[in-house]
């Protein structure tokens, strides 16, 4: 891929999972620079990853190509605002920052920018992520084809046509490890309950986690609930629990949780 120097406007954990995970893919360390107020945070970066760290943001952006807005959104307009003077015409801009739409980033530099939205999770850290993206009409192909490659560096990518779309995104895979996450919490909590000690039920757990997404991945000409299916006997024992998951609703619950997510989001953009 395209090697263009980078510079990450923030050091939290989506940050440092596509950061990792660049750097695990071959990406040159020497290409990344981290800007972070916080020493604490910066340092153990440089340190693991070899990439290159400061606190003056404006050194991070005249310094770079792309420029990764990776702060909170509530900090965005503080942080972005004393940079209004920055020649960043020819700089790619990439956002992963929720809840804050193109119109609101071009607002806080004072001028329209060659933007990209964003939305990764954090198995990018690990090769594993999922991003969506969307770019505006007057981003240059070469931009989007860049952070195409600098996203499948570190796992799957889809684009969205419209920018609410990513807010979908979010509650379908930005959000998404997390809703795992507390199953199978809860499934090793049980199994903890049933009288295994905690790292047996972990490994019952992660690992049948681990084997489902790969049959998953690897039958992607079945639905998942022909999977499903697969797994359930009539009468049998994986019958009666997913009886007792959807006599709970199960599915609404779902439903409802990722539309949270959603809703957040909007109210987000109205925030900052």
């Amino acid at each position: 891929m395209e090697q263009r120097k980078i510079a990450f406007i923030g050091a939290g954990n989506m940050a440092k999972a596509i950061i990792a995970g660049l750097v695990r893919s071959g990406y040159p360390s020497d290409h990344i620079l981290v800007s972070s107020p916080t020493q604490t945070r910066r340092l153990p970066m440089e340190q693991e990853l070899g990439i290159r760290t400061t606190s003056d943001n404006l050194r991070a952006v005249q310094e770079s190509d792309v420029v990764v807005l990776a702060v909170k959104p509530q900090l965005m307009a503080e942080v972005f605002e004393p940079l209004q003077g920055v020649d960043v015409s020819n700089k790619l801009i990439i956002s992963i920052a929720a809840g804050m739409p193109v119109a609101r980033i071009n607002e806080i530099f004072a001028t329209q920018l060659n933007v990209v939205r964003v939305m990764p999770n954090t198995p990018s850290l690990i090769g594993k992520g999922m991003s969506g993206l969307y770019a505006t009409e007057t981003t240059p192909a070469a931009d989007r084809d860049f952070t195409e490659s600098l996203m499948k560096a570190v796992g799957e990518i889809c684009w969205v046509e419209q920018e609410s779309q990513i807010n979908g995104i979010i509650a379908a895979a930005g959000s998404a490890p997390a809703y795992f996450f507390l199953f199978m919490e809860a499934m090793q909590n049980e199994a903890i309950a049933q009288g295994f000690d905690r790292d047996t039920a972990r490994l019952l757990v992660q690992q049948s986690a681990l084997g489902a997404a790969h049959m998953v991945a690897e039958n992607d000409q079945l639905s998942l609930s022909e999977l499903r299916a697969q797994v359930t006997s009539k009468g049998g024992t994986t019958a009666e629990a997913i009886n007792t998951l959807q006599a709970l609703n199960l599915e609404k619950t779902v439903a409802e949780a990722m539309q949270a997510a959603v809703t957040r989001a909007q109210e987000m953009e109205t925030l900052f």
